[in-house]
């Protein structure tokens, strides 16, 4: 990491130690490029995004995806430096489960992370296993310590977030906080619990967890708005894919207007390219 990638990276951790923050979730250097020319601090990757770009499915049950499924580690690694190569604001990185189950996995990717310049990253629980959907607690976190350790043997500034999908495998919310104990004990700055967005749930995690919450939004319908999630307490806002979705709901929507119309309506909307290149023209 450069001495502008380490500046980057303490700001990330400084813009953590009070508030709420808003972190949108980039895909490419264009989409990260965009959010950083309209005034966010910083970006989050999204690896739903990142995915769909290559054409392939994310999450969901991956082991059952073939070899056309998931992208691997080096494509999604290569991804994230082209990004933070692109833009001169901090960004974390969405690590899945650490691209294996083992500790060692762990930490080779995290440090490998840093390398290509993420100010942060999430580690999840999530197996990709059907049969048996979230690492067993104790290993859980074990795998956490391993990504704490790595990034401490790099010895640059860093947030690590604990996920836990405990409430997207329909866990109960008891066991969603145990967890997000337990990692934010094994050395979390954040704990993230994808699932909760309303403000009875939201309630309960910021009043039960032993540190930072940070939650999902545009992923439904939710009705919450940053004031509201602050003055509930979360100290940490991310948007996951949904942005990417919207996206290729417009594509889909002009593809198939075009291959079952023949019409070009879908272009009344498109942004100008003048707009664009405003946007992804550098300044002083």
């Amino acid at each position: 990491m450069d001495s502008a990638q380490r500046a980057r990276a303490q700001a990330f951790v400084d813009l953590h130690r009070a508030g709420c923050l808003l972190l949108p979730n980039a895909w490419d250097a264009g989409s990260a490029r965009l959010l950083e020319s309209v005034g966010f601090p910083a970006v989050a990757t999204t690896s739903a995004g990142i995915a769909f770009s290559f054409g392939r499915p994310d999450h969901d049950f991956f082991t059952e995806h073939g070899e056309h499924g998931r992208l691997d580690r080096p494509t999604m690694l290569r991804r994230l430096h082209e990004i933070t190569d692109a833009v001169r604001i901090p960004v974390s990185a969405d690590l899945e489960e650490g691209y294996g189950p083992d500790v060692q996995t762990v930490a080779t990717t995290f440090a490998l992370a840093i390398d290509a310049g993420a100010a942060g990253g999430n580690l999840e629980d999530f197996t990709g296993d059907r049969a048996a959907p979230l690492f067993e607690q104790s290993h859980a976190v074990d795998r956490v310590r391993a990504a704490r350790a790595a990034v401490a043997a790099s010895g640059e500034p860093f947030v690590l977030v604990g996920r836990t999908d405990a409430l997207l495998v329909d866990a109960s919310l008891d066991e969603a906080i145990r967890r997000g104990n337990a990692y934010l004990a094994a050395g979390a700055d954040c704990v993230f619990v994808p699932g909760a967005a309303d403000a009875t749930t939201i309630t309960t995690l910021v009043r039960a967890l032993d540190g930072p919450l940070n939650v999902v939004m545009g992923l439904s319908e939710g009705a919450l708005t940053m004031a509201e999630l602050a003055e509930l307490g979360v100290r940490r806002v991310t948007v996951g894919g949904s942005i990417a979705r919207l996206l290729y709901r417009h594509l889909l929507d002009a593809a198939r207007e075009l291959a079952e119309h023949g019409t070009f309506t879908y272009a009344a909307t498109q942004l100008a390219q003048s707009t664009l290149n405003e946007h992804f023209t550098d300044r002083p």
